[in-house]
C-alpha cells in the first residue's frame, strides 16, 4: 500500500500536530509505503496560500497514485480521487471560536465540515474526540477510529531534572490553555510557575510576579522540567487529549488537570482533577497533588505505559486498510 501523507504541519508548528506526525511517521513506514507531501509557505500570505490553494487543489493532484491520502489535522481537500483519511485533534475551533484568531474561525466554520465529510475514516485522537465529532459534525461512529497520542521516548521518570521549588505549566501561549487562572493560583500559594511554550495568539503573557517563562523548548529540556517539578498544572478549558499530561506522567511527576474532557480520559484516575474556571479549585489542586506526591507518581507511571506509539501506528495503519 502507498500512503501519501500531508506533511505541511512540520512547517508550521512544534506541539500537538508535530509530535504526532514525528512520532508516527517512521512506525508507519515499517508498515506501507509513504510519499510525504508538503506545502511551503510562511507568514500570514503562506496561510492563505494553503488554505486557498495546496489543500483544496495542489495537495491531492500531488496524492494522485497512492492508495490513500492523510491528512494529518482537519485541514484538508474537500473533494479528493484518492481515499482519504484525516485526523482531528480536537474541534476546540467550534467549541470556543472566541479563543482563535478571525481567519481560522471563518475556514474551520466553512471548510472543515466538508473535508471531513469528504473522508471515509477520520482518525480521532481520544474517545472524548470521538464524541465530539459525532455530536458537532454529525460524523457517523462506523467512520470514525480511535489512534490515540503517546509520550515520546525523551519522556521518563530517568534523567537529569531541573532545580529548584517550582510547579510547570506547559504548552501554547493561547486563550484555551487557561494560562491567567494558573498564575493566579500559583500565586495565591506563593509557589514559583515556569511555563513552557510558544508565543501564541489572543494576547497571553507569562509573566507576573514569581513566574517565569521558559518560551518554546526542546524534548529533552521539556522533560528536565517534568521531572524537576512540583506537579504538572494543566486545566485547559478544552483539549481533543492533551499530551503534556502525558508527558508528565511518563516522567513521574504528579498532574493537577481539568475535570471531564479529554484529559480527564486521559489521566485515567492518575491526576488531581479540578474545575478549570475556579481559581481557588486549581490552587487546592496544586496542593493536593504535591501531597500525593509518591502516590500520584506511581499512578502516573502506570497510567503512561497504557499509551504506546507502536499500537497507535498499528491502529493508523488498519485505518488506512479501512479507507482504501
Amino acid at each position: 500500500m502507498k500512503v501519501a501523507i500531508d506533511v505541511t504541519p512540520l512547517e508550521l508548528t512544534r506541539a500537538g500536530t508535530a509530535r504526532y506526525l514525528d512520532s508516527l511517521l517512521p512506525r508507519v513506514e515499517r508498515e506501507v509505503t509513504v510519499e510525504r507531501l508538503r506545502g511551503y509557505a510562511a507568514g500570514r500570505a503562506g496561510t492563505l496560500w494553503l488554505d486557498l490553494a495546496w489543500y483544496p487543489h495542489v495537495l491531492p493532484h500531488r496524492a494522485r497514485g497512492a492508495d490513500v491520502l492523510h491528512c494529518p489535522t482537519y485541514r484538508g481537500p474537500v473533494r479528493s480521487r484518492v481515499p482519504l483519511v484525516v485526523t482531528v485533534h480536537d474541534l476546540a475551533v467550534f467549541r470556543h471560536p472566541e479563543a482563535f484568531p478571525p481567519w481560522t474561525r471563518r475556514y474551520s466554520r466553512i471548510v472543515v465540515p466538508r473535508v471531513v465529510r469528504a473522508a471515509r475514516i477520520v482518525a480521532a485522537v481520544s474517545e472524548f474526540t470521538a464524541g465530539e465529532l459525532e455530536a458537532v459534525l454529525c460524523v457517523p461512529r462506523e467512520r470514525i477510529r480511535v489512534v490515540p497520542n503517546a509520550a515520546g521516548a525523551s519522556f521518563s521518570d530517568t534523567g537529569p531534572r531541573e532545580e529548584g521549588d517550582y510547579v510547570l505549566a506547559v504548552g501554547t501561549l493561547e486563550p484555551r490553555k487557561n494560562l491567567a487562572r494558573t498564575i493566579a493560583a500559583a500565586q495565591r500559594l506563593g509557589v514559583e510557575l515556569r511555563v513552557a511554550g510558544a508565543r501564541g495568539w489572543g494576547g497571553v503573557e507569562a509573566r507576573g510576579e514569581g513566574v517565569r517563562w521558559e518560551g518554546e523548548v526542546g524534548d529533552e529540556q521539556l522533560a528536565r522540567l517534568y521531572r524537576g517539578a512540583l506537579c504538572v498544572v494543566y486545566p485547559s478549558l478544552y483539549e481533543g487529549f492533551g499530551i503534556p499530561v502525558l508527558e508528565a506522567m511518563a516522567c513521574g511527576t504528579p498532574v493537577v488537570t481539568s475535570r471531564g474532557g479529554a484529559t480527564d480520559e486521559v489521566a485515567g484516575g492518575a491526576a488531581v482533577l479540578v474545575d478549570p474556571d475556579d481559581v481557588s479549585s486549581i490552587a487546592a489542586g496544586i496542593e493536593e497533588a504535591i501531597a500525593r506526591r509518591d502516590e500520584l507518581r506511581a499512578a502516573g507511571l502506570r497510567r503512561a505505559s497504557a499509551y504506546s506509539w507502536d499500537v497507535s501506528a498499528r491502529l493508523l495503519v488498519q485505518a488506512y486498510e479501512d479507507a482504501a
